[in-house]
């Protein structure tokens, strides 16, 4: 399973709100909401974000074992 939590924690440290982000790195709104829901996005996406924060793509994806889901990811399916 895929997570962004870590995005959420960094721009929570930067104090930076997602409409900020979703402009320095030129995506939609549509693609925050994925983002928000633990959906899959385009690898350029998460390249856009990481050039936007100045980051490694390490700092804002994290691979969890399917076991860690929480109970409204258990329906989602690939």
């Amino acid at each position: 399973m895929i997570t962004y939590r870590k995005l959420w924690i960094r721009l929570a440290e930067r104090e930076m709100p997602k409409m900020e982000l979703a402009q320095k790195a030129g995506i939609s709104t549509a693609t925050l909401a994925k983002l928000g829901k633990n959906e899959y996005v385009a690898l350029s996406v998460l390249e856009s974000i990481c050039l936007a924060l100045g980051c490694d793509i390490g700092d804002v994806v994290e691979v969890l074992p399917d076991a860690q889901k929480t109970p409204n990811q258990e329906n989602d399916s690939v």
